[in-house]
């Protein structure tokens, strides 16, 4: 008899790969929730509930009286989403898997290998801390009442429709892969040498499935991240050796990124310096013990080239240009190289 999984939005960038290998591999039986608005990406076979998951009651009628053996929540960002869905799912699931985010982690931690024990706490980004309210709620309804819940907590993942970076625009990656390909500067936060952690979507989805239906799983956070780190600097290296190119470096900190940021409405505190500007390597001890077969299959120049060939090949799709940002870039490095001359 086949499981039976729901996805709270399901379309994203890491559950889709999670439904292509539960569908695909694994044989399960897949329901996905969301508004319809990426249905194309979904695998032939997945069902779907087209509906808002805050309309409690359209939900509720429109599921019937079908009890899943997991409930997935890709979209829950605040305490009131989860405590909708448990609600909403207390007693038409055997467990619960909530995407909380690796940024709750405290910043900057005491250590920078990073354990699923180490301090949740973020002061420079409320999307991080709304995630560890979020945590806090499941626990205690697991604790209380024996909610089964599962907490896992990814980092960077990446897909083939996107290419990961530090500092961007609004309009995701495109203007700066433009901009090394004009053999413009490319802005790299700091100095270029602290260390990060990127996942492809479908090694991060081998982790996330040994997770379903896991017994040990029940009550327990994990995170789920690729065991490869690099700097910064090489990963902007990576991709412009990818794209055949000389990548033209330039460092700023993250402080004068954040001032400089704030007055366009770029959020470089939270994305930065809550984020991406610490070093953190990822011990993935625990999620090795209760999934085995995790592993990580795609390097990051594996990856980077999957994404390249797609993004180059999908102009409509990929390549949003965002000459704001192109501006702002310039006007950041017009000012640094002035303030140098003064010397």
């Amino acid at each position: 008899m086949k499981k039976s999984a729901l996805f709270i939005g399901g379309t994203g960038t890491i559950s889709t790969a999670i439904v292509k290998r539960l569908v695909n591999e694994l044989d399960w039986e897949v329901w996905v929730l969301n508004r319809g608005n990426r249905s194309a990406v979904l695998p032939e076979g997945v069902k779907q509930v087209v509906a808002d998951i805050n309309d409690e009651k359209a939900v509720t009628e429109k599921l019937g009286d079908k009890i899943f053996d997991c409930v997935c929540e890709f979209i829950g960002f605040t305490e009131d989403q989860v405590k909708r869905d448990y609600r909403l799912f207390k007693d038409r699931t055997r467990q619960y898997i909530y995407i909380s985010s690796a940024s709750a982690y405290h910043k900057p931690a005491a250590g920078y290998i990073i354990t699923e024990g180490t301090t949740l706490a973020n002061p420079y980004w409320q999307y991080s801390r709304d995630k560890i309210k979020c945590e806090e709620f499941l626990m205690k309804m697991y604790r209380e009442e024996g909610f089964p819940v599962t907490i896992v907590r990814p980092s960077h993942t990446y897909d083939e429709r996107s290419i990961p970076l530090g500092v961007h625009g609004k309009n995701g990656s495109w203007q700066v892969i433009k901009r090394m390909m004009e053999g413009k500067p490319v802005i790299i936060q700091g100095d270029g040498s602290s260390l990060w952690t990127l996942t492809w979507n479908a090694d991060f989805a081998i982790g996330y499935t040994g997770l379903m239906g896991n017994r040990h799983a029940y009550g327990e956070a994990f995170q789920i991240t690729s065991d490869e780190t690099l700097t910064w600097d090489q990963i902007y290296a990576t991709i412009a050796d990818t794209l055949g190119v000389k990548l033209n470096a330039y460092h700023v900190s993250t402080d004068f990124l954040r001032a400089a940021g704030d007055k366009f409405g770029f959020d470089f505190t939270g994305s930065l310096l809550g984020d991406k500007s610490v070093s953190v390597v990822f011990d993935n001890t625990k999620l090795k013990r209760a999934v085995p077969d995790m592993r990580t299959n795609v390097r990051f120049d594996m990856g980077v080239r999957y994404a390249l060939d797609y993004v180059l090949s999908h102009p409509e799709e990929c390549q949003k240009e965002d000459p704001e940002f192109d501006a702002w870039c310039d006007k950041v490095i017009e000012v640094i190289e002035q303030a140098k001359e003064q010397f």
